[in-house]
């Protein structure tokens, strides 16, 4: 990997640190980093597929009151990067896939750290706003935000340092009753983040379409801009069918608990 390369990765990395707690870009999410890091050394193929695949995981991962999901940005520069280095290609995309998953576990002791280190921010910022200090406030937000950078750019830099030969060579080292049970492993965790997914949007009336969807996908001679244009067209037929339904003297209640909150108003 070239030096240049090598910077590029870097500065996604750091972005995707900081974008993990700002979410303006989305530069953390599996999907975006990891085609970066693809773009940047010349592997976007590679990116794309591990990207969309560590997505579909990731969806599943949410912050609910002080619980904290596995950290996404650490999971997808790590794995990106694992990948590159291994130069497998997308034959390794299902072994960078069952490495991501500890990878993003171990990123919560990284997160704990910060975080811990951001309540010192915290107070300095206290203090300067008591002192009517505005630029006091900004500059130790600004060094909050670093380290959440930080956070994913130096495990990136540590990975970079490591000789493309030694990952390779460990990789293929793996034996394969090892790198079949990850891959395994890690399909059926796509399949509990979808599910999770699912449970959380789900209702009665968009079952059939679920349903309907998922057989269709069956179909191989359907591409994936075929199933999203049949997609678009159930989504059209959905809402067509609500808006006749809430018009027709029924008040607007379709059992859509989105639809009863907003027809309460």
């Amino acid at each position: 990997m070239s030096v240049v390369s090598m910077i590029l990765v870097l500065v996604v990395a750091f972005l995707a640190g900081v974008e993990s707690v700002t979410d303006e870009f989305q530069f953390h999410q599996p999907l975006v980093a990891c085609t970066l890091i693809g773009l940047v050394t010349g592997n976007l193929e590679a990116g794309i597929v591990l990207g969309g695949s560590l997505q579909m995981i990731a969806m599943g991962w949410a912050n609910i009151g002080a619980a904290i999901a596995p950290d996404a940005a650490l999971a997808s520069v790590a794995s990106a990067i694992i990948l590159v280095l291994g130069g497998q290609g997308t034959a390794g995309v299902s072994t960078a896939i069952a490495v991501a998953i500890p990878l993003a576990v171990a990123g919560l002791f990284l997160t704990m750290i910060v975080r811990t280190l951001s309540v010192a921010c915290v107070h300095r910022m206290d203090a300067a706003a008591e002192n009517a200090d505005l630029k006091g406030v900004q500059m130790w937000h600004i060094i909050a935000i670093i380290m959440q950078g930080l956070r994913i750019m130096i495990p990136a830099a540590a990975l970079l340092f490591i000789p493309a030969a030694t990952v390779q060579g460990f990789l293929e080292s793996m034996p394969a009753w090892l790198t079949d049970g990850m891959a395994i492993g890690g399909g059926m965790v796509v399949a509990v983040g979808y599910a999770l997914v699912i449970n959380m949007m789900a209702t009665k009336e968009v079952w059939p379409f679920f349903v309907i969807g998922f057989c269709l996908a069956a179909i191989s001679n359907l591409t994936l801009i075929a199933l999203g244009a049949i997609a678009i067209s159930f989504a059209l037929i959905y809402l067509k069918l609500s808006e006749s339904g809430g018009g027709n003297g029924g008040g607007g209640n379709v059992g859509d608990p989105l639809d009863d909150i907003l027809n309460d108003y």
